[in-house]
């Protein structure tokens, strides 16, 4: 593929005296912006149709530079880079390194990075009162910074003072101003990653000199720890390791200071409490005893209430006695009726079975005459036919009648043979018909339980796939939204205690080969809900009707919810080598724990993998103590004398490896579509075969038809040609006797029936008198009911009343006793202030032993009371002050408490700290060795480009890196030191060490000054085709390369830019850049 601009021809800039130029600086400056822009977006729009290799960088590059009155240089720029690779060549003097300089320092590096001065006002120009630096870096892509702020460019401006102060102004592409805040700038080297003070980022010459030229092995492995922030991660775990040894030292401090405190503490206590006030025990006292007072002047109250409500109670006894013998009397009236009703029943039963016996005779009679006159009837007209029959018939018609009779017997019998043989065949074809209907129906029905069974895997395999990005919806399609609706039904108070649910999603199993046996023994609970009451459920009830039909809704549980599991170890199964379904289970929620062992008795329930084994524990011998059952890893459930297959052959809920269930999953649906696919085909060729013996059959019983329709012709000629030979002759008398004799049986009939008819009417007499009487005691008992019923209210209103008062006055006998416990404490407490006031009267006795009566004279009393004022002035001396005594012990109390407060954190600061600590130091150990061996495998796959071989050797320990190289074939001689190769040889065996440090280390940009100064001309080759070569790999980073090199060897390409410095001529004082072969780029 055509790589469009990218690939075209190099570009190169130089610089030219602006002396020269016709147009202003800033015209210039626009105009090649816009060139630039132009450029880029065209190579942007070619990258898109290129591989992904080719794309550039999208944050963080440099895309230009400009320098005002900075080092010696009034003005360099604006520097336009490329996007991958940038070589500024140009001699010694010409600003290389004051691009590089401007690089750290204008993206907030200090100036001692730069190894060029200590201060930043050394890089302002002399005579200059300030110097500006103006870098304009990339922000473009979905990584950009703010991008509806600053656009696709951030422009980075410092203005650095003469008193070496320095201010930023960020700004958009636009060149509008935005922030003038450092902390700014460092969110966007941070969102970038650009770390100017790292030596894989920029390498500045005395960086070069001090780590890579230094023969030192310690210098070596300072700069590799440098470069990958290792030595930042190291100083940052010192601090944090002083900062604890500080803790301790504070923690052991306050140990020693908290005893004092306490001491304190405690002497302050005991002095408040050696300090009698009588009159405050007083004052206490008098509350007491007047609470006292009170509450027994409501005794009084209590007793009166306890008497109205017994006065109430037993009248409602009273009451309900009344009543509840009134409904005894009614009881025993009914119980009176009721063996008459029994009676009287069977009475009626008796009667209406006599009556129905006789009704039934009277008919059989009436048929029996019917049936007598009709053939009466027909024996009359037999007579008379035969009295007026032919006695005659010819011989010769005799003859042939019978002749024509056999001739249609013979045609009769083959016909009759022909519809045997048709029935036959009619016979088989019906059984093909049902053979094929039974097995069409075996067939749909196998089609029906493929198709429910394929839509039950697309289910389960919708579910799995959803299952990746929630795994809620392993439980239900609409697990998570009923969940979100709870949640927010919570927030608004709708529920006491949030449900908690599906129990599945808080259970994991230690074991993944038992979760068949774990899914089959829990079934349905894994999608069930746990509520604290049945408010609760209710609400959830309600809920799930938005997203379940009934009947389809999972279970819901209502349990009262604990934070603690239950203590089930004296009633759980415990086996030796196999695990119970409690113990095989991490459950995260203790109301989970607790419902499955209410539920279903996990706690009693094994884990026994193979099926032998299982049958064994079980079922050879006695099982073990507290099992009830087991279930195996294939699912089947495992009694003590009985065994049960599971049908299922996957878990569904609870697998770990979702992937492979979806595999599995989507192999089931593609057998149970072949399976459907197969059935079908085969209902097809079942419903063809069944249509054509249909066919046969139908066929079949047409020509069955039109044989029966040609007998019943023939039957009728015969029964014809029969009919007409001679009659014979009959004994006419016989018939007539025979007439007679029915004619006899009639009359006796008759007579029968007459008396049947009368015994019947007299059974209904007495069947609807016994009846009347039966409904009379009917209605008595309904009347006794009917009484009884209100009766039975009213008791039970009684019951209600009395069970109403012995409420109330349960309720004020226990405010009776609470109200005596109250007063029996208050007197207890008044007591314990009584002694106490003893002790206290003593105390003040000791301190003025002396009673002061009232009964003298003024003056004497005057004189007591100067007396006393004394004596309570030299107490006081030796007490001191009462509140000033109270304010000392609640200051030694706070300190106590704020004291021993602060060593408990700091102690609990300490052990996280520890567990912190020692998580992170492995981690960066672990770090710290993954780099060690990218580095050491970049620097050997560089190494080979030359054929070279070398070793890396680290120690950590010693902190020492030691680089050994060995030109040509490492067979022909030992590995020699870095210091023994040529300087060509040492250089080249730097920049594949540069290079290794370049692969492990993420930047937007590398910057490196003067990489090949030491170099000839065949090392320099190879050290630029590698740089090349990895800058093409890396084309999503730039590169930027100083060199006092020309570079006229570089292949051509779109990916480099060579920005080529002119050397300043005297008394000149700003420079440019020039674009090489301009001609080239116009075309």
């Amino acid at each position: 593929m055509r790589i469009s601009i990218l690939m075209g021809k190099r570009k190169e800039e130089s610089f030219s005296n602006p002396g020269l130029r016709k147009r202003p600086r800033q015209e210039y400056t626009d105009e090649s912006n816009d060139e630039l822009d132009e450029e880029e977006h065209s190579e942007l729009q070619s990258d898109s149709t290129s591989s992904s290799q080719s794309t550039s960088g999208e944050v963080g590059i440099i895309e230009s530079i400009q320098l005002k009155n900075f080092m010696c240089h009034s003005m360099l720029g604006p520097f336009q880079f490329g996007s991958n690779v940038n070589f500024v060549v140009g001699n010694n003097g010409s600003g290389k390194s004051a691009v590089l300089t401007a690089l750290i320092v204008g993206l907030g590096g200090k100036a001692t990075t730069t190894n060029r001065g200590s201060s930043l006002k050394v890089f302002v120009k002399d005579g200059e009162t300030s110097a500006d630096v103006s870098i304009t870096l990339r922000n473009r892509g979905k990584d950009a910074f703010k991008p509806e702020v600053y656009g696709s460019s951030i422009i980075v401006t410092q203005h650095i003072s003469m008193d070496g102060s320095r201010s930023y102004k960020l700004k958009s592409k636009t060149g509008a101003l935005i922030s003038s805040k450092k902390d700014e700038l460092t969110a966007i080297l941070d969102h970038f990653n650009i770390q100017v003070d790292n030596p894989v980022s920029v390498l500045t010459q005395e960086m070069s000199k001090h780590f890579l030229q230094s023969k030192n092995e310690g210098d070596k492995y300072k700069f590799f720890m440098k470069a990958t922030q290792l030595e930042q991660m190291k100083a940052d775990y010192s601090y944090i390791m002083q900062t604890k040894s500080r803790t301790h030292e504070q923690i052991e401090q306050g140990v020693g200071l908290l005893q004092d405190l306490r001491q304190h503490y405690v002497e302050k206590e005991e002095r408040y409490k050696s300090i009698a006030f009588v009159s405050e025990t007083e004052k206490e006292m008098k509350p007491i005893k007047d609470s006292i007072d009170i509450e027994e002047g409501r005794t009084e109250k209590y007793d009166q209430k306890l008497k109205e409500w017994q006065v109430k109670v037993n009248e409602a006894e009273e009451k309900y006695k009344a009543i509840q013998d009134k409904l005894e009397k009614i009881s025993e009236e009914a119980q009176a009726l009721q063996p008459q009703c029994v009676c009287l029943k069977a009475d009626v039963q008796a009667k209406r079975k006599a009556y129905n016996e006789a009704e039934a005779h009277y008919n059989r009679s009436r048929t029996e005459l019917k049936r007598l006159e009709k053939d009466d009837e027909q024996l009359w007209k037999r007579i008379e036919e035969l009295k007026n029959s032919a006695d005659q018939v010819s011989e010769s018609e005799k003859l042939e009648r019978q002749k024509k009779i056999a001739q249609l017997k013979e045609q009769l019998k083959s016909i009759h043979d022909q519809e045997v043989m048709m029935v036959h065949e009619m016979d088989q074809f019906q059984q093909a018909v049902y053979k094929s209907k039974e097995e069409h129906a075996r067939l749909q029905r196998e089609e029906l339980d493929v198709k429910q069974a394929l839509d039950s895997k697309q289910r389960q395999l919708k579910e799995l796939a959803d299952s990746k990005t929630n795994r809620l919806k392993r439980f239900g399609q609409h697990m998570p939204v009923l969940l979100e609706e709870i949640e927010g039904a919570y927030r608004k108070g709708h529920f006491k205690h949030k449900p908690i649910g599906p129990l599945g999603a808080f259970i994991s199993l230690k074991d993944a080969e038992l979760t068949l046996a774990v899914e089959t023994c829990l079934k349905s609970l894994l999608q069930a809900f746990c509520c604290d009451n049945h408010h609760d459920e209710r609400m959830l009830q309600t809920l799930m009707s938005k997203f379940y039909s009934s009947g389809y809704r999972p279970q819901i549980i209502v349990s009262r919810f604990r934070n603690e599991v239950y203590d089930v170890r004296p009633r759980a199964v415990h086996h030796p080598e196999f695990p119970s379904v409690l113990t095989a289970l991490e459950i995260d929620n203790a109301v989970v724990a607790n419902c499955l062992i209410d539920m279903r008795g996990i706690e009693t329930i094994l884990l026994i993998k193979s099926n032998p084994k299982a049958r064994e524990v079980m079922q050879s011998k006695r099982p073990p103590k507290n099992c009830r059952e087991a279930f195996t890893a294939e699912g089947d459930q495992v009694f003590e004398r009985r065994y049960y297959s599971s049908d299922n052959t996957r878990p569904k809920f609870l697998s770990k490896d979702v992937e492979a269930e979806i595999s599995h999953l989507q192999k089931e649906v593609e057998n149970k579509m072949a399976q459907l696919s197969t059935s079908q085909c085969r209902l097809c060729s079942n419903e063809n075969e069944t249509r054509q013996n249909e066919d046969y059959l139908n066929r079949r019983r047409r020509q069955q038809k039109e044989l029966q329709m040609k007998i019943r012709r023939i039957n009728i000629e015969i029964a014809d040609l029969e009919n007409v030979e001679e009659h014979q002759s009959v004994d006419i008398s016989t018939l007539e006797d025979e007439a007679y004799e029915n004619k006899h049986k009639m009359e006796s009939v008759k007579r029968d029936m007459e008396q049947q008819k009368g015994k019947m009417e007299d059974s209904k007499i007495i069947l609807r008198v016994a009846e009347r009487k039966l409904e009379e005691i009917k209605e008595k008992l309904h009347q006794v009911e009917e009484i009884a019923s209100p009766v039975k209210d009213e008791l039970n209103q009684a019951d209600l009343e009395v069970e109403k008062s012995k409420h109330h006055w349960q309720h004020y006998e226990e405010k009776q006793k609470e109200h005596l416990a109250s007063i029996k404490k208050l007197k207890g407490e008044l007591a314990a202030k009584e002694k106490e006031l003893k002790e206290k009267i003593a105390q003040a006795t000791q301190i003025c032993p002396q009673r002061i009566e009232v009964n003298r004279t003024v003056k004497s009393l005057d004189t007591e009371m100067n007396r006393l004022r004394d004596q309570i002035n030299s107490k006081r001396d030796h007490h001191g002050n009462r509140e000033e005594i109270i304010k000392q012990l609640i200051e030694a109390k706070d300190k106590y408490q704020d004291a021993e407060g602060k060593v408990k954190n700091l102690k609990k600061f300490i052990k996280l700290l520890d567990q912190i600590m020692t998580q992170r130091y492995k981690m960066y150990q672990q770090f710290r060795r993954c780099l060690t061996l990218r580095c050491k495998f970049y620097f050997d796959f560089l190494l080979c480009q030359r054929s070279y071989s070398g070793k890396m050797s680290f120690d950590h320990k010693n902190e020492t890196l030691s680089i050994t190289v060995q030109p040509g074939d490492i067979n022909k001689a030992a590995l020699n030191d870095m210091r023994s190769l040529s300087g060509g040889e040492r250089s080249f065996s730097t920049v594949c060490f540069i290079l290794s440090l370049w692969s492990i280390a993420e930047s937007p940009f590398r910057c490196l000054d003067e990489f090949d100064v030491f170099m000839d001309m065949v090392n320099r080759r190879i050290a630029m085709d590698m740089m090349l070569k990895m800058a093409d790999s890396q084309r999503h980073r730039q590169f930027i390369l100083l060199t006092p090199q020309s570079m006229s060897s570089l292949p051509t390409s779109g990916l480099i830019r060579i920005l080529r410095m002119q050397d300043p001529e005297r008394g000149q004082t700003m420079l440019n850049f020039q674009r090489r072969h301009q001609e080239e780029e116009e075309d």
